[in-house]
This record gives C-alpha cells, structure tokens and sequence, in this order.
C-alpha cells in the first residue's frame, strides 16, 4: 500500500498560445490533480509574462478595475480594446495584444507589412487623460514589426524623408532622414515595458528574423524588414545620441519595445519578474511543498526571461520541488539549471497532437493526473 503524503501544491501556469489562458490551464492542472490526490491542498496562481493574459492578470494583482478604449486594431479597424486602472495609485497597466495582439488575425488574413502599431497612442493617451502616472506595458503576443514607428505616429511624431514628405507606413521607412518630436510627450513618471525577450532590435537575433516568420513575414521580405529598423534605429540614435536598437529587449513585439523606450521614454523590465514580485511569488512558494508551472512549448525561449523560468528560479532559489506540465518538452531537463526540477510533456505522454490540440483542457488534465500518479509512486 502506498504511503501517499498530503502536499501543498502551488500551481502558477502561464498560457498554453492558442488554446488555453493561465486562468484555464491552472483549473485544468488542479482538477487533473485531485483527481489523483484528493487530499493535496491547491493555490492556484495564473500567470502573465508580458503577452495576451497580462493585463487581465496584471490588473487584478494591482486591484485595477478594467476600462475601455475606443481605438484601432494593428490592420486600421475601430476596436474598443481593454486596459486597467488603480486610481489611488495612479497605476495603468496597458496590454498592447489588445490592440496590436497577432490572435487577433487568423494566419494569413494581412502581411505584417500591412500592420502597425497606431491604435497603441489611444490606449496611451486614454490612461493619461485619466490621470495615471505609473503604466505597465505589457509588449508580448504581437503582430506588428514596425519598430513602434505607428504608436510613435499616434502621439504626434513626424517621420520625413529627404524632400520633407512625410512618411506614412513604416514599409517607408528606408527613406527617413529626420523625425519631428511633439510639442508635448506623455506625461508618465514611468513607463515600464513588460517583456518576455531579451532580443535587440537588428541582426540575426533581432525582431524581424526571429519572430517575423512567425508574424507571415517570408524569407524574401526579411531584407526589406531589417532595412527599415535599421535606418529607424539609425536615425533615431543620430538624432538622440543614443543607440536604443543595441538594448536587451528593444526587439520584443517587432520592435515595439525600441518605441516605447526612443519615442515614450520607456524602460525594459521583465514581465515575468513584475508578476513575482505583485504575487509574492517567493513567499507563496517557500510556503508550498509542490510547485507545478505550465506552457505550450518547454523550450530553450522557457531559459531566456519567460514566466516558467521565472518560477522555476525562484522554486530552486527555495529548494522546492518544480514540475513542468507543456504541450511540448523540446530541451532535456536534465540540461537546466534547476536542481529539482522535471519537465513533462503531454504529447507523446497522454496524447497525440490532433488530440492535444483539439481538446487541450481535457489532455493537460490528464497530464496533470497522470503526474500526479507518478508521485504517488516516489
């Protein structure tokens, strides 16, 4: 007969990309859970590295109340789209998938050449006219590879080539010669980039080469892309005396985070970092025996400043125990830098991935029970 010890498992997904939010995949992994260990005691805590979810997430953790916005979405059609507000604090929390968000494009409905970033200045504008002071930016999830030359457009900046003419889509962008600043910038004492990734702007660990693919751009725009950041980010530091393209993170969401941070005055922080310190991350864990995270795709991104590598350090930082549940495991766990730690994937553990995709809930369930039967044999 096994000798099975009550735990307390702390559960801290982030999204499974596509199919499930944080907020489904931790009541996913606690049912699959019990089901096997019904005597185990669940906190469920879901989380949001800077993609789709943070706000709402993020928003919560600072009690902010959501609000609404009239604006645009990345393609130039009305949207209202969501954003967060705390009042006493003054704090906003700006979720920029909710304008600019590629789950808001079916594959292959526009080409990123298409897309910007414009509707991003009325959520901007939206939380300084209610008078916030302190915004967090979460930049994950995006469409877009303009750079920020469309929000930066949206708050009154002037791109112009040679002959003066303004430019009006960042495709144009291989012509600039000077950007005209407003008369007025935003009037943020901060602006906090939330991010997952620490790419530059350029190169080939930059936006458009290794996220562009992924957005529909092919192999032979790639040229034309980088072509058009660079002489951005060109023009941009010869005007500022500063070379923002070469900062950790100015890459995230097609450049985005160059715009905030040359155009809004924006600084780069982990969003997985943010989320830890607003839900106590370390406190939560040091008082748990089980630690259990979860994401679509357990891979070498996961080590970079995603949200499970932000769990699993502050697991190994407490000694506990951390056990991934992914979609897919695609790097030998046996490789990472937790002590502790296991990685489980649910295709080819619990299903094929016809199955995993059609019914994720149902499938990272089991994955979650099937783990949890594995303990009970420890």
């Amino acid at each position: 007969m096994l000798n099975i010890v009550t735990f307390r498992v702390l559960v801290v997904p982030d999204k499974f990309k596509g199919t499930l939010t944080a907020r489904q995949a931790a009541m996913a992994i606690a049912r699959g859970w019990l089901e096997v260990r019904p005597a185990d005691a669940i906190e469920t805590l879901p989380m949001a590295d800077g993609g789709d979810g943070f706000g709402e997430i993020l928003g919560q953790l600072l009690n902010a109340q959501p609000r609404t916005c009239a604006t645009v979405d990345a393609a130039g059609r009305s949207r209202v789209a969501a954003w967060w507000f705390e009042p006493e604090s003054k704090s906003a929390v700006i979720e920029t998938a909710e304008v600019n968000g590629l789950s808001l494009f079916p594959r292959g409905q526009f080409h990123p050449f298409q897309l910007d970033t414009f509707g991003l200045g009325a959520l901007l504008r939206e939380a300084e006219r209610a008078g916030a002071t302190r915004v967090i930016a979460g930049v994950g999830g995006s469409a877009t590879n303009d750079g920020g030359f469309g929000v930066a457009r949206a708050l009154g900046f002037r791109f112009r080539d040679a002959s003066g003419a303004e430019l009006r889509s960042w495709t144009e962008l291989e012509r600039l010669e000077r950007i005209d600043a407003p008369m007025q910038s935003l009037a943020f004492e901060s602006l906090t980039v939330a991010v997952d990734v620490a790419n530059p702007l350029l190169g080939a660990n930059g936006a458009t080469v290794v996220y562009g693919p992924q957005k529909g751009l092919l192999i032979s725009d790639l040229p034309k892309a980088e072509a058009c950041l660079l002489r951005l980010a060109e023009v941009v530091r010869a005007e500022r005396g500063e070379d923002f393209a070469l900062e950790p993170a100015s890459g995230a969401a097609g450049g985005l985070g160059f715009g905030l941070r040359a155009f809004c005055g924006g600084t780069f922080a982990s969003g997985g970092e943010i989320f830890a310190t607003l839900s106590r991350l370390d406190e939560r864990i040091r008082a748990a025996d089980l630690v259990i995270t979860a994401e679509g795709r357990f891979d070498e991104q996961t080590l970079m400043g995603k949200g499970v590598g932000v769990v699993a350090d502050a697991a190994a930082r407490a000694g506990k125990a951390c056990y991934c549940l992914a979609g897919a495991v695609q790097i030998d766990a046996a490789h990472v830098r937790w002590p502790r730690f296991r990685a489980f994937p649910i295709v080819p553990e619990v299903a094929d991935l016809a199955d995993a995709t059609a019914n994720a809930d149902e499938c990272l369930s089991r994955l979650a029970a099937h783990v949890a039967a594995v303990e009970n044999s420890r």
